[in-house]
């Protein structure tokens, strides 16, 4: 089997364009949720996220372009760019055809099926943007991608719900592992604030009206949040052969299925994803130093998870630091483990080891260390990324440093 080389990393979320933005945030205890400002805002009960507000997308994509890019694509094409720019690559000849994309994503393009609803069932009209399907198709991003940067090995989307970026870049892993590709570039993209995707999750009576605060006591739901995180994941000894900077290595996978209920989750599916993560890695418990967790800051997700690291970890789970950055970037749903990524990496490469912010009154059900409101320096050898998804779907990915 093949090793797997991180070689590059991007994204744009609230926290910042690039990667450096985002890690100066998470390590400043920085929070990026804010008012919701989007169209129709008024009338909905939840007016907090995540949000990105400083892109203007004509500075970006030319005309063209943005007739064809849904905001979720437009996100998943900046972080590809810093993503691949730092990898140094340039994807040509064999190599291309050798060269993946694998993107997730729980939602696809729902800013343009939004406002395509909204133009037909509202205003009345009996024309919708005559790319409203290649634009709002799950692989638009992953399709996009692949075009810009000759990706000409496989490329396809995943979608997951909450779990999607980790899936993406779990099967990305394990296509290089096997021998299949010699780059992949994975990650996720999601943006769900528009007035319909607000309005969906207000459904569900799980969202905060004040703020992210996973494992607190007085945590009272989720928050929303958009952006992307993308990588470019290279079999390790075409790296190495390159002279790449490699800033991690992916050592381990799994995912499982709870198989038990839509939208609760089970400790005992989260507990076999990280056992299997792991048994993949070759890791023992007490390998690993940072965990980042799904931590919703929901009542259930929460307490769930501390129970399935206990379980894992046993007496070593004292010893972990264990984090939700949702607290700062708020849930980004199909691109949330990815957004996540950046933390692990920056945990087993810097030792900067992201917070849990906003957390005002310990949990005796979350009674773990989860590096209350400011960063901290650590040595970490192994890192968990944990992604558990609506419909009891689990994907946990393990990194160690180089």
């Amino acid at each position: 089997m093949h090793r797997v080389a991180i070689t590059g990393q991007g994204t744009i979320n609230c926290l910042g364009r690039t990667v450096p933005e985002t890690l100066k945030s998470m390590a400043d205890g920085d929070c990026g949720i804010t008012e919701l400002d989007i169209e129709r805002a008024e009338r909905l009960s939840i007016r907090i996220a995540g949000q990105i507000k400083d892109l203007e997308p004509e500075r970006e994509f030319s005309r063209q372009q943005l007739a064809l890019y849904d905001r979720f694509t437009q996100f998943a094409l900046i972080a590809a760019d810093e993503a691949v720019t730092q990898s140094g690559l340039v994807v040509e000849g064999e190599l291309a055809a050798r060269a993946g994309v694998v993107l997730g994503s729980g939602c696809g393009g729902i800013h343009s099926l939004d406002e395509s609803f909204h133009s037909v069932y509202a205003i009345g009209k009996n024309r919708v943007h005559p790319f409203v399907i290649p634009r709002s198709m799950g692989n638009a991003a992953a399709s996009h991608v692949s075009m810009k940067w000759n990706l000409k090995g496989p490329g396809f989307a995943v979608s997951s719900a909450c779990a999607s970026s980790n899936h993406a870049m779990g099967q990305a892993f394990q296509m290089i592992r096997a021998g299949l590709s010699t780059i992949v570039v994975t990650g996720g993209s999601e943006t769900m604030l528009c007035f319909g995707g607000v309005k969906g999750w207000e459904g569900l009576r799980i969202m905060s009206r004040d703020g992210c605060r996973p494992f607190c006591k007085t945590r009272n739901g989720m928050v929303l949040g958009e952006g992307a995180g993308v990588f470019v994941f290279e079999e390790f000894e075409h790296a190495s052969a390159r002279g790449a900077d490699i800033l991690a290595e992916v050592v381990g996978f799994a995912m499982t299925s709870d198989a038990s209920d839509i939208v609760l989750p089970d400790a005992e599916g989260a507990a076999r994803a990280m056992s299997g993560a792991l048994e993949d890695a070759g890791a023992r418990p007490e390998d690993v130093g940072y965990i980042n967790a799904h931590g919703t800051a929901t009542r259930a997700n929460d307490k769930t998870e501390c129970k399935a690291i206990r379980q894992v970890l046993g007496t070593h789970a004292e010893n972990v630091m264990v984090s939700s950055t949702k607290s700062m970037h708020g849930h980004l749903i199909g691109g949330t483990g990815a957004v996540e990524l950046l933390a692990c990496i920056a945990a087993v490469r810097d030792g900067m080891i992201a917070p849990t912010v906003g957390l005002v009154e310990p949990d005796p059900d979350c009674d773990l260390d989860v590096v209350p409101n400011e960063s901290r320096e650590g040595d970490v050898d192994v890192a968990l990324n944990n992604a558990f998804a609506f419909g009891g779907l689990n994907a946990v990915l393990a990194i160690r440093s180089v």
